[in-house]
Protein backbone atom coordinates (compact mmCIF):
# COMPACT_ATOMS: atom_id res chain seq x y z
CA UNK A 1 0.00 0.00 0.00
CA UNK A 2 1.20 3.52 -0.72
CA UNK A 3 2.26 5.99 1.93
CA UNK A 4 -0.81 8.21 1.33
CA UNK A 5 -3.17 5.25 1.67
CA UNK A 6 -1.48 4.25 4.92
CA UNK A 7 -1.91 7.79 6.27
CA UNK A 8 -5.56 7.92 5.17
CA UNK A 9 -6.24 4.58 6.85
CA UNK A 10 -4.59 5.69 10.10
CA UNK A 11 -6.50 8.98 10.04
CA UNK A 12 -9.79 7.13 9.54
CA UNK A 13 -8.99 4.71 12.37
CA UNK A 14 -8.18 7.61 14.70
CA UNK A 15 -11.41 9.38 13.76
CA UNK A 16 -13.46 6.23 14.42
CA UNK A 17 -11.67 5.66 17.72
CA UNK A 18 -12.39 9.26 18.74
CA UNK A 19 -16.06 8.76 17.78
CA UNK A 20 -16.17 5.54 19.82
CA UNK A 21 -14.86 7.28 22.94
CA UNK A 22 -17.14 10.28 22.44
CA UNK A 23 -20.15 7.98 22.07
CA UNK A 24 -19.17 5.88 25.09
CA UNK A 25 -18.87 9.06 27.16
CA UNK A 26 -22.32 10.26 26.06
CA UNK A 27 -23.80 6.89 27.05
CA UNK A 28 -22.03 6.83 30.41
CA UNK A 29 -19.91 3.87 29.30
CA UNK A 30 -16.54 5.62 29.14
CA UNK A 31 -15.30 3.97 32.34
CA UNK A 32 -16.46 0.56 31.10
CA UNK A 33 -14.61 1.09 27.82
CA UNK A 34 -11.46 2.28 29.60
CA UNK A 35 -11.47 -0.55 32.15
CA UNK A 36 -12.65 -3.40 29.96
CA UNK A 37 -10.71 -2.63 26.81
CA UNK A 38 -11.71 -5.39 24.45
CA UNK A 39 -13.86 -7.13 27.06
CA UNK A 40 -17.03 -5.06 26.87
CA UNK A 41 -20.31 -6.89 27.21
CA UNK A 42 -22.21 -7.49 24.01
CA UNK A 43 -24.85 -5.05 25.21
CA UNK A 44 -22.30 -2.30 25.89
CA UNK A 45 -20.52 -2.83 22.58
CA UNK A 46 -23.88 -2.85 20.77
CA UNK A 47 -24.96 0.40 22.40
CA UNK A 48 -21.73 2.12 21.45
CA UNK A 49 -21.65 0.67 17.93
CA UNK A 50 -25.31 1.38 17.24
CA UNK A 51 -24.99 4.98 18.32
CA UNK A 52 -21.81 5.38 16.27
CA UNK A 53 -23.67 4.15 13.19
CA UNK A 54 -26.51 6.62 13.84
CA UNK A 55 -24.00 9.47 14.09
CA UNK A 56 -22.20 8.39 10.91
CA UNK A 57 -25.48 8.13 8.98
CA UNK A 58 -26.58 11.54 10.24
CA UNK A 59 -23.22 13.06 9.22
CA UNK A 60 -23.50 11.44 5.79
CA UNK A 61 -27.03 12.74 5.29
CA UNK A 62 -25.91 16.22 6.30
CA UNK A 63 -22.98 16.10 3.88
CA UNK A 64 -25.26 14.97 1.04
CA UNK A 65 -27.77 17.73 1.80
CA UNK A 66 -25.00 20.35 1.88
CA UNK A 67 -23.61 19.07 -1.41
CA UNK A 68 -27.09 19.20 -2.95
CA UNK A 69 -27.56 22.77 -1.72
CA UNK A 70 -24.16 23.74 -3.10
CA UNK A 71 -24.97 22.27 -6.51
CA UNK A 72 -28.37 23.96 -6.54
CA UNK A 73 -26.75 27.34 -5.82
CA UNK A 74 -24.23 26.78 -8.62
CA UNK A 75 -27.04 25.88 -11.03
CA UNK A 76 -28.92 29.05 -10.08
CA UNK A 77 -25.81 31.12 -10.73
CA UNK A 78 -25.39 29.47 -14.13
CA UNK A 79 -28.99 30.36 -15.01
CA UNK A 80 -28.45 34.04 -14.25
Amino acid sequence: MGHKKDNDKLRTERQLDRLKWETAKELGLEDDLANAGDELTVREAGKIGGNMVRKLVKAGEKALAEEGDRKARLNLQDDL
